[in-house]
């Protein structure tokens, strides 16, 4: 009789540690799925820089030279940007962490014409009169559109 009891309570005790177990090891299965972040989506306006041709060094074979002597440098001149900036225009910086949108009219409802990721460097043009958008133009490229203002900040 003592057997009998002793082989419930200890078959009830088993119950209990292999539904915890199981609970535990499913938890932490989804625990860990989750704490993967999903890989970051590449829109159609992502233009990814191109990495710069790297030049190979060649040797140059040394030559015996008479006594230097002085020539004039030519002074450089400063050249224009193709687009001037109108006054008032900075720099920026994205800061908003999932880059922005750029429409035509600062206005929720307008066309979407691009996006900017962030951190991606912008040329700040103006703002809406209300204060809430602002005109930008993306750094290398003539694309512009409005964003909402506060996503931005100015860069020395």
């Amino acid at each position: 009789m003592i057997v009998g009891v002793f082989k419930y309570i200890l078959g009830f005790l088993l119950a209990i540690a292999v539904l915890l177990g199981s609970g535990l090891t499913i938890a932490l299965y989804f625990v860990n799925r989750t704490a993967i972040p999903p890989t970051r989506p590449t829109f159609a306006n992502d233009n990814p820089k191109p990495k710069p041709a790297q030049a190979k060094a060649t040797p140059v074979k040394a030559t015996p030279t008479a006594t230097p002597t002085s020539t004039a440098t030519p002074t450089p001149t400063p050249t224009e940007s193709p687009k001037s900036l109108p006054p008032g225009a900075y720099q920026g910086l994205v800061t908003w962490p999932q880059g922005l949108s750029m429409r035509d009219q600062p206005t929720m409802d307008a066309k979407s014409v691009g996006g900017v990721s962030a951190n991606q460097k912008v040329i700040i043009l103006e703002e809406s009169q209300d204060k809430n958008w602002q005109k930008i133009r993306v750094e290398g490229s003539d694309q512009e559109g409005w964003v909402k203002a506060g996503n931005t900040k100015k860069v020395e």
